[in-house]
């Protein structure tokens, strides 16, 4: 249960981004819907928790499955915000549309063509995030939507795809889609709206900084890492600054604006993206005050559809001496860098430019079947010991 409120609130905000870059009420009300599942399920968590706790020792771990919960429904609660922008027609400027096209992470929206490479295969047997290092968020099928797809699910002929990823994937995936080329929504330049144009800016590097939070978080939970933590709350703090300059930046983008209307869909953006950061800073609290962590929580987090993962890099090893930009991690493996430890350090949201080195250690979120690939980037080869299930990440030199 605690994997699936999990995922279903990554859901949700993913599928909440995507409405409004596609401007769509029926994926905004697909949000709505799936907040009603979130709810039934923290509800039943809340009661087996309840049940569960038989001694003061048990209490204190359940409090801390409680904690989390309580995190993720937040989490679900800003993503029904961020969908309502669209249902309530607030409106949102044509800048972040374009803005958000250019995000860490981006909404793609494609058609299968009937004859294409995808037509007729399995999710599973495609491997999109590997392949172009994007997931398949939503599938629309005529009228009906599949939501949270799954390996086994069959792609046929005019199945509309909704993927989150790397835009670096995009043209993979057209190709395999059968679909034309697609080109970056833009806006033409306007000297006028310079208040505005900095509103979005801030906007989409709130949103970049809102998900790699909760990213972290999750981390720090899976690891007990008091130093993931504390950059979570380094990252909340730069959230509440950087709300305060959005809420600048929007009145004096209204002054200029004959109707201010479609600003206010800003204002709610940067609430959710605050929130998102604040549920973040809820789950690390566990972390950071020494809590006893519930087993389970592990667990959890081991079993969802993105799994969280550290992998070390090795001397000489493809990423030894890499940038970011040129060691492609996501559309080599599907998996979204979170972080990097270097030096006894955290760089988190690293950019393109940050080179690799051996002995740093990444931090990284994505499919389970890409934990292999990402391993030999490092240097290393994923074993499975047979008895306890335990993986275990092996250098290439001792495994030969």
């Amino acid at each position: 249960m605690l994997s699936e409120v999990k995922d279903t609130s990554e859901l949700m905000v993913d599928l909440a981004y995507a409405a409004i870059f596609f401007d769509d009420a029926r994926m905004a009300a697909e949000v709505e819907e799936l907040e009603e599942r979130l709810t039934e399920l923290v509800h039943e968590m809340r009661e087996v928790c309840v049940l569960a706790a038989r001694s003061p020792r048990d209490a204190e771990q359940m409090s801390s499955v409680l904690q989390l919960v309580s995190a993720i429904e937040r989490m679900g609660n800003a993503a029904v915000d961020i969908s309502r922008i669209v249902t309530r027609h607030l409106g949102i400027p044509a800048g972040l549309v374009a803005d958000l096209a250019t995000a860490e992470e981006v909404s793609h929206r494609v058609r299968v063509r009937d004859g294409s490479a995808m037509a007729g295969t399995s999710l599973g047997d495609l491997e999109l995030p590997i392949e172009v290092g994007m997931r398949v968020v939503a599938i629309r099928r005529g009228k009906e939507w599949l939501i949270d797809p799954h390996g086994e699910d069959t792609l046929v002929a005019d199945d509309v795809l909704i993927l989150q990823g790397a835009a670096a994937g995009v043209e993979r995936l057209r190709e395999l889609a059968d679909a034309p080329p697609w080109e970056l929504p833009t806006v033409g330049e306007e000297p006028a709206i310079t208040d505005l144009d900095r509103a979005v800016d801030v906007l989409v590097e709130m949103k970049n900084l809102s998900e790699v939070s909760v990213g972290l978080a999750y981390s720090a939970l899976l690891f007990k890492d008091q130093g993931l933590a504390a950059e979570v709350i380094r990252l909340e703090d730069r959230l509440d600054e950087m709300k305060e300059r959005l809420e600048i930046w929007v009145l004096r983008a209204a002054i200029d604006t004959i109707d201010p209307a479609p600003l206010r869909g800003l204002l709610h953006l940067g609430q959710a993206a605050e929130t998102l950061g604040d549920s973040a800073q809820q789950m690390v609290w566990l972390v950071e005050k020494g809590e006893e962590l519930h087993p389970i929580l592990a667990v959890a987090l081991g079993e969802t559809d993105e799994v969280i993962v550290r992998v070390p890099i090795a001397p000489g090893s493809p990423l030894d001496g890499r940038t970011v930009a040129e060691a492609q991690i996501e559309t080599e493996t599907g998996y979204f860098l979170l972080a990097i430890r270097h030096a006894g350090r955290w760089l988190y949201h690293p950019r393109g430019s940050v080179r690799l080195a051996a002995g740093d250690e990444l931090v990284a979120t994505g499919p389970d079947e890409g934990h292999e690939a990402l391993a030999e980037l490092g240097g290393f080869q994923v074993r499975e010991d047979e008895d306890t299930g335990q993986i275990e990440l092996v250098r290439v030199e001792e495994s030969v």
